[in-house]
Parts: structure tokens; C-alpha cells; sequence
């Protein structure tokens, strides 16, 4: 029996590994879907294609904040249940989104989907940390990242292939049954058993408890460091995603005049963040987060503004070139906080996807203000103002790295 104990260990985590990757293309499919059908969306509920980019920000506001919630959550009763509950609920959700009659309607159904689908990503990491051998969980880590872009991907590809062949009440149903299938497959890969959060062994009291989360959270908060990369991610993420939503109706209108679906193929812009990931770890072991901050904002500049050539190569370069920058600047955040977060690690991470998914939630209405004004020379113009953020940002943290290491030195 004992030879075949860490057989039986490795199966399990395997088990698991998929599982939550499964989860994770899930939840991304679900989160973007909609961003591939926004013209689509606009239509059927009669909306402009500006108004249509809510049902994405409302989804990431709510989603934001839900991270912290799920953080806490986790730490009490366990990562499984929280998982599997909340998939269970948002394939439910989408039965919602088929009978959705009027765009106020969809905006509700998109804020209750949004506290769903933090559930994964909020807790995935730890869940890894405390079921995976330390070889298995550098593994994971990679092939998770890998599943959150590839689902991101194929959500919003799948959302333009949708509203271009279907219905709205067609396309929901088939997300549904998507949604249904995967969340069926990670019940049954998750194992039954796992190992439970020390913290949820504690014997205090609820007032006890509620203030531990909240020291934890000020923890981190009260870091000026920490609070930069917060604010570096969120305003990152805030720009490129939302510029995402705002090509599609330019490639759309003349003189590129695209199909819905052929516009929704600007998200395989998406893979060169990919490739930029996969190479991220290897970057900053060689050069430093703080040099490769810069080279991703400089790509995240250079990319933005050849989108104003006008021509659709161009503005496909220029994607690239920005999506590049920008998930290296997202990986490098990821690291930065991991590495400087000593204790309460979940809260630091949950608290920088909150900043992240926040910063997505306001990017739309934010960079709606510049499209009414002068369409995508407007969207370049408001992306360029929070690049000039993302600088000072960048700067800062810059400061107070040297700052530290000069009094380190004197110590």
C-alpha cells in the first residue's frame, strides 16, 4: 500500500491541475463571450455598440470586488466547496441570459455572473499551493496562466462565431450547454479530499476572525510598493481590454467595413501575450522586473499609436505589439506581489485581481467618453492619458525600489 500511496498522490494531482484549468477556460469563456458579441448585442437589444460595452464592465466590477470576498471565504470552509457551488450557479446564470428581454435585464444577469466567476480565480492559486508537491505546483502555475489565455481566446472568438451564425437565444443556449459540460468535468476531476486552510482550524470568534481579514488586507494596503503594482495592473488592464471592445466597432464601420466575426479575429492579437508570458519568468530572473516594466510600457505605446495608421495591418501590428507589452507588465506585477507579499499571500493576490478587474470595469466607461467624442483617434487619445498614469506609476515604483535598496545597504 505504501508503494502505491504517492501514485495515488501524483493521480490526484494531475486530477486537480486539470480541473482548474478546466474551471479557468470556463470562467473565461463566460467572462468574454459576450466581448466577441457586442455589435451583436447592440442590435438584438437596441443599443449603440458603446452602451453594448457595459454588459463587460458591469461583469468585471462585480467581479472585482467578489475576489475578496471569495479570498475570505476560502480561508474559512475550504477551496473546493466555493468552487463547485459557484460553477454549479453560473451555468445555472446563463438559463437567465437565453430569456433576458431588455438590455437592463442582461446588465443584471452580467452583475450577479460577475460575484460567480471570481470564485476560481481567487481561489485557484491556493487551492495549488496547499494540494500540489512543490515540483507539480511550477506545473501548474504555468499550464493555469496558458488555460486563462487560451479561454480568453476562444471566448471572445467563439462569441463573434456566434453572432454572426446565430441567434441571441440560440447563442445563450450554447453557452449554457458549454458551460454545463465543462462544470460537469471539473466536479468530477476535483478530488474529494483536500487539505484544510490551517486557518479554518483556528477556535476564535467571529469578531476575531473578521478582524484578522481585515489586518491582512491593511497589511498590504499600507505597503506604498505593493500599492504601486496594484495601481500599475488595474490602469494596464484598464486600457488594453477595453481597447479590445472599441476596435471591433472601428474595423467594423468603413472603410475596413468587417463582418462581426472577421472583426472578432483581432483577439488572436491576444496570442503574442501569450508567447510574452511563457518568457516572462525567464526575463525577470535575468533582468529585473523593474527594466522590463519599462521596455512593456514602451511596446504598450508604440502599439497604441500605430493603431492610428490607417490601415487594417497596421492596426493588427499595433495589437499585437500592445497585448505583448501588456501581459508582460501583467506578469511582472504577478510576480512582483507574490515575491513581496511574506505573509497573508492570498489576500495580496486577490486584492491585486481586484485592482485588476476594477480597473477593466471603469476602463469602458471611461474610454466610452473619448469614442463619443472622436471614435478610435478619441480611444487612442484616452489610452495615451493613462499610459502617462501607468509612467508616473512605473516611475514611482522605481523610487522607493532604489530607496529601499539604499537602506538596506546602510543597514
Amino acid at each position: 500500500m505504501t508503494e502505491l500511496a504517492p501514485t495515488y498522490r501524483s493521480h490526484a494531482q494531475t486530477r486537480l491541475i486539470w480541473a482548474l484549468c478546466i474551471a479557468s477556460v470556463v470562467i473565461y469563456i463566460n467572462l468574454y463571450t459576450v466581448q466577441g458579441m457586442l455589435p451583436s448585442i447592440a442590435e438584438h437589444f437596441d443599443v449603440s455598440g458603446a452602451q453594448a460595452t457595459l454588459v463587460l464592465s458591469v461583469t468585471s466590477f462585480t467581479l472585482a470586488f467578489s475576489l475578496l470576498f471569495y479570498a475570505v471565504l476560502s480561508d474559512r470552509i475550504g477551496r473546493l466547496a466555493p468552487i463547485v457551488v459557484s460553477l454549479w450557479l453560473l451555468a445555472a446564470s446563463n438559463i437567465l441570459l437565453i430569456f433576458a428581454e431588455t438590455f437592463d435585464e442582461l446588465v443584471w444577469v452580467r452583475l450577479l455572473q460577475g460575484v460567480l466567476l471570481a470564485a476560481v480565480p481567487a481561489i485557484s492559486m491556493a487551492y495549488f499551493k496547499e494540494q500540489l508537491a512543490p515540483n507539480f505546483m511550477l506545473k501548474a502555475a504555468a499550464v493555469y496562466i496558458m488555460a486563462n489565455s487560451m479561454g480568453g481566446i476562444v471566448g471572445r472568438i467563439f462569441g463573434g462565431l456566434m453572432a454572426q451564425n446565430l441567434s441571441w437565444q440560440s447563442s445563450m443556449g450554447l453557452v449554457f450547454l458549454v458551460t454545463l459540460i465543462g462544470v460537469a468535468l471539473v466536479t468530477y476531476l476535483l478530488p474529494r479530499k483536500e487539505i484544510k486552510p490551517a486557518v479554518i482550524k483556528e477556535k476564535v470568534s467571529l469578531l476575531r476572525k473578521i478582524k484578522q481579514d481585515f489586518d491582512g488586507f491593511m497589511f498590504h494596503l499600507s505597503d506604498q510598493q505593493m500599492r504601486l503594482a496594484y495601481v500599475i495592473g488595474g490602469l494596464a488592464f484598464m486600457m488594453m481590454v477595453n481597447q479590445f471592445s472599441f476596435i471591433q466597432l472601428h474595423i467594423m464601420a468603413e472603410p475596413y467595413g468587417l463582418s462581426r466575426f472577421n472583426a472578432t479575429l483581432i483577439f488572436l492579437c491576444y496570442s503574442s501575450g501569450t508567447f510574452a508570458s511563457y518568457l516572462s519568468a525567464k526575463w525577470i530572473l535575468r533582468y529585473g522586473s523593474m527594466p522590463l516594466f519599462r521596455v512593456a510600457l514602451a511596446l504598450m505605446v508604440v502599439g497604441t499609436l500605430l493603431t492610428l495608421v490607417d490601415t487594417l495591418i497596421a492596426i493588427v501590428v499595433g495589437f499585437l505589439i500592445t497585448a505583448c507589452g501588456f501581459f508582460l507588465t501583467h506578469s511582472c506585477c504577478n510576480s512582483f506581489v507574490a515575491m513581496r507579499a511574506v505573509s497573508h499571500r492570498a489576500k495580496a493576490t486577490s486584492l491585486y485581481l481586484c485592482c485588476y478587474y476594477f480597473g477593466a470595469s471603469i476602463g469602458g466607461p471611461y474610454l466610452m467618453m473619448f469614442w463619443h467624442e472622436a471614435e478610435w483617434n478619441g480611444v487612442v487619445v484616452g489610452s495615451i492619458s493613462l499610459l502617462a498614469l501607468l509612467l508616473l506609476a512605473i516611475w514611482r515604483l522605481g523610487i522607493h525600489q532604489q530607496s529601499t535598496e539604499v537602506f538596506n545597504r546602510e543597514d
